[in-house]
């Protein structure tokens, strides 16, 4: 797999994780609606009961899965989302252990099982967009 299918699969991968958020058989609703860490808790429940989500994570999901199934189209495109999505993604796995911000100041859970899958991704996508990366300025733009 190179740049460009990574970039196409996770922007895939992202936009159906953003669209079965709002899926309501999909999403369990939290331990104790009472206590709500979250500022926005509009659909706020655990995607598989395993993901917590909200109504702006999954809007997030949607537009990270975008950018990604443009950004497949061309090597550069593809190459500066693998980089970015890495750069981003490991700092929102920091964010996720850290506490009070693993809400994102209180707009979106990226605490619980959203860490191990933030960290993933961004290992997968350093490693495409880093560490196997092209030179885009050495490859024909045909590819």
């Amino acid at each position: 797999m190179g740049v460009r299918n990574f970039a196409l699969f996770s922007g895939i991968f992202f936009m159906i994780i953003g669209i079965a958020g709002f899926i309501p058989q999909l999403v369990s609703p939290p331990p104790t609606e009472l206590d709500s860490p979250l500022w926005i808790d509009i659909g706020y429940g655990y995607l598989f009961g395993l993901l917590p989500t909200n109504l702006l994570h999954n809007l997030v999901h949607i537009a990270v899965g975008a950018w990604g199934f443009n950004a497949s189209r061309q090597l550069k495109s593809a190459l500066f989302y693998c980089q970015g999505f890495a750069i981003l993604y490991s700092l929102i796995t920091v964010m996720g252990i850290i506490p009070g911000l693993g809400t994102t100041l209180g707009l979106m859970p990226i605490f619980g099982g959203n860490v191990p899958l933030n960290l993933l991704t961004a290992a997968i996508a350093g490693y495409y967009g880093f560490i196997t990366a092209p030179n885009p300025d050495l490859v024909s733009t045909s590819k």
